[in-house]
């Protein structure tokens, strides 16, 4: 079976702050990548947005092929090798963070052959590097996007600034 690599990071210059991330997909001896930045936003929804957003890059005939997910972010992996995300759909996630992305992932996940691997940040897996980079280049970046599900989230009385 053909195998799609994707490697994905997220970042955020304070926790909330400005965020971005970074995603490389290799297949086949190509490689593509692709990052975006958001004005507000947290760490954990930039590693959950990474994973969406790479499904979201690939066609209907990636649903034929293994898709390899390579995150350093155990809050995703964890929450779906463990099967703990499925357990929070059936709570309606219910004091969960995140149900917004989280809803976008279940959409998506049905379709594809996908195997989650961790791996450690900043230790020189030369995919994850640049995935880093990328999240960090956009996280600073000047054409930064307003994280609606973010925005949604906020407590009343919470400031923005």
């Amino acid at each position: 079976m053909d195998i799609i690599e994707i490697y994905t990071d997220g970042s955020s210059l304070g926790n909330p702050g400005p965020g971005g991330y970074g995603i490389v997909l290799k297949y086949k001896g190509k490689r593509k990548t692709a990052s975006k930045g958001f004005t507000r936003t947290t760490n954990n929804r930039m590693e959950l947005m990474a994973v969406i957003d790479a499904l979201r890059l690939l066609n209907d005939s990636a649903r034929d092929k293994e898709i390899h997910i390579y995150s350093d972010s155990k809050y995703v992996i964890n929450a779906v090798e463990k099967k703990w995300v499925f357990g929070w759909e059936k709570k309606g996630f219910k004091d969960k963070a995140n149900p917004d992305l989280w809803r976008q992932f279940l959409n998506k996940y049905p379709f594809y052959n996908i195997k989650f691997h961790w791996v450690k940040g900043h230790s020189g897996v030369h995919e994850n590097e640049i995935c880093d980079q990328l999240a960090k280049k956009a996280a600073e970046g000047s054409d930064l996007k307003i994280d609606h599900g973010y925005l949604k989230s906020i407590t009343p009385g919470e400031t923005l600034l």
